[in-house]
């Protein structure tokens, strides 16, 4: 089984948001809870099934620390880190896009 943790990153492997890059920001024993900063934010997150996400092992750390306190991260953050993510991987345009 796939360590999953909130604060990581993940692809959606199906759907109409397929190859998108999110945040977890929950997850429960079937499904995840994420977001992207744009289109779902933090107080909209989007659910999925766990079998429908690829999660990339890597934590975003100022998310994962604004949890454990108990206070959602900001959707800026989010993008940030999205956009961070996005450049490393040189994918997932729509991101910077739509954020311009």
């Amino acid at each position: 089984m796939v360590r999953i943790e909130e604060g990581m990153l993940a692809r959606s492997l199906a759907g109409h948001d397929r190859d998108r890059l999110y945040v977890i920001i929950r997850r429960d024993a079937e499904y995840v809870w994420l977001v992207d900063g744009i289109s779902r934010t933090v107080e909209k997150p989007k659910k999925k099934k766990i079998r429908h996400i690829q999660v990339i092992h890597r934590l975003a750390e100022p998310v994962k620390k604004a949890l454990e306190r108990g206070t959602p991260p900001g959707d800026d953050e989010i993008r940030q880190i999205i956009q961070s993510e996005s450049r490393d991987r040189q994918e997932d345009k729509h991101v910077e896009s739509r954020c311009n």
